[in-house]
């Protein structure tokens, strides 16, 4: 028998309609109600239900915190864990959770729907059963996926890879940079090549997130006053979406406001706002400037794992410098450096 951990905070997947009919939050009892098929599976399936639950677009790093730490209270008693999250901010939780849970040998699936498990088209069904498989599949003992992972319309992504594209169609999620994990059809077939294998690492848990990051996403005309507003703000980080490969103006006011703020302690980290492709530093003039001052290099990370990614350095490391170091290198899988 399988042993599944269930952490249920909410999402569309729970959610019923009221007298005005706006879908709100409901308890796990609705869904286990709506698929009668769980108890067929040869799971022992325990659930930690959120009190109040929580509607994904509320989603904060304490309650990353605490989904972290019932991971790691019941790590040694399951075989998996199985996350049913709001789709929203799915990529966020999954990037985070993949540098807060260092060295995971076991499967973390976030999964949710489009449509409320009550409904007649719903997704949910699907989901949930194909991400309780895969949480519970182990070859010669060991876990298939021992990372976390984000599964959707029978596709299982790397979390921290991930981002959530439509809102209208089943097909939520997608990861342009980095192959699908698992396609579930007939049967689950495993993207050997693209798992991470962390068998014989130490599981080790990060709960110290330091949320002063800010966002500059650029475009043509944007203002020095609107720039200085963001640069001269109380973080320790900035992320800046640029264009194509990490290119920008090349306008001298606009490279010395940078420089200054990074003089004066701040990491600058240069991810695209194209969705597919990386940042490459110094392969157009205008991204040379950046990289002579000091401009640090997000490569092929979302956005959602730049964000996260900072979170959890600036928590571990209070030597900018060693943030600096860090969120250069690849260390959940997250980024891919073609140097």
């Amino acid at each position: 028998m399988h042993n599944i951990f269930i952490i249920y905070t909410g999402g569309t997947i729970g959610m019923v309609k009221d007298e005005t009919g706006t879908f709100v939050p409901f308890d796990f009892e609705l869904i286990k109600r709506n698929l009668p098929d769980l108890s067929r599976l040869d799971y022992k399936l325990t659930v930690h239900s959120f009190n109040p639950i929580i509607d994904s677009s509320n989603m904060k790093p304490e309650i990353w915190i605490e989904m972290a730490q019932i991971i790691k209270d019941n790590y040694d008693e399951y075989d998996g864990f199985v996350i049913l999250h709001g789709s929203d901010t799915m990529s966020f939780s999954a990037s985070v959770l993949s540098f807060m849970l260092e060295g995971l040998q076991k499967p973390v699936i976030l999964s949710g729907s489009q449509l409320p498990i009550g409904e007649i088209r719903t997704d949910a069904r699907e989901n949930m059963m194909t991400a309780l498989e895969i949480a519970s599949t182990k070859h010669f003992g060991i876990s298939m996926i021992q990372e976390v992972c984000i599964l959707f319309d029978n596709k299982l992504f790397r979390g921290n890879r991930s981002f959530k594209y439509n809102s209208a169609k089943f097909e939520a999620f997608r990861s342009p940079n980095y192959p699908v994990l698992v396609e579930a059809g007939i049967h689950l077939q495993y993207n050997q090549d693209a798992l991470l294998n962390n068998s014989g690492k130490e599981f080790i848990l990060h709960t110290k997130l330091d949320d002063r990051v800010a966002v500059l996403k650029l475009f043509p005309g944007i203002s020095p006053s609107t720039i200085k507003a963001v640069l001269n703000s109380d973080v320790r980080s900035i992320v800046m979406e640029t264009f194509g490969s990490g290119n920008t103006t090349t306008d001298q006011w606009f490279l010395d406001l940078l420089k200054e703020a990074i003089d004066n302690g701040k990491n600058i980290l240069n991810i695209s706002q194209c969705k597919v492709g990386s940042v490459e530093l110094g392969r157009y003039e205008t991204s040379t400037g950046l990289k002579a001052i000091g401009v640090l290099n997000g490569y092929d990370m979302t956005f959602e794992a730049a964000v996260t990614k900072l979170m959890y350095l600036q928590g571990e490391l209070e030597d900018q410098k060693e943030v600096a170091y860090w969120v250069e290198k690849n260390i959940r899988g997250e980024l891919t450096i073609n140097d």
